[in-house]
């Protein structure tokens, strides 16, 4: 029996403590279009769903993990457009990155982090 969120929207959810700064981020680097702003949050839209990115005031903590990511059809590609728009992406001790900063894993998929303005680490993956 499929259930009703199997055809709802997906909402993921970022967390900021700064709007402004933020939807500069994911407006004009990341190339989101912005489907809605007030003082609580900046709502972006993408192909899988809506981003709404949440003024959690002095309240952040930080994960160490990825809180959102993209599968695309070629990292490489994308890691170039990124990186000419300023965009540092993360090397972990341990993987071995390419010149981009690109990991393969040992299934073939390729993975690329980055933060956010506010730390939050965001992957590109793109499947083997």
């Amino acid at each position: 029996m499929e259930g009703m969120l199997a055809s709802a929207r997906t909402v993921a959810f970022v967390p900021s403590t700064d709007l402004g700064r933020s939807r500069a981020f994911y407006e004009s680097v990341l190339g989101l279009p912005v489907v809605s702003a007030d003082g609580f949050a900046v709502v972006v839209d993408g192909p899988g769903g809506l981003i709404r990115i949440t003024d959690v005031g002095s309240a952040l903590r930080v994960q160490s993990f990825t809180v959102l990511g993209w599968e695309v059809e070629d990292v490489a590609a994308e890691v170039d457009e990124l990186l000419a728009g300023g965009v540092e992406f993360l090397r972990y001790p341990g993987l071995d990155h390419d010149d981009r900063g690109v990991w393969t894993a040992p299934g073939g998929a390729r993975v690329a982090w980055f933060h956010d303005p506010d730390g939050n680490t965001l992957s590109l993956s793109q499947p083997a």
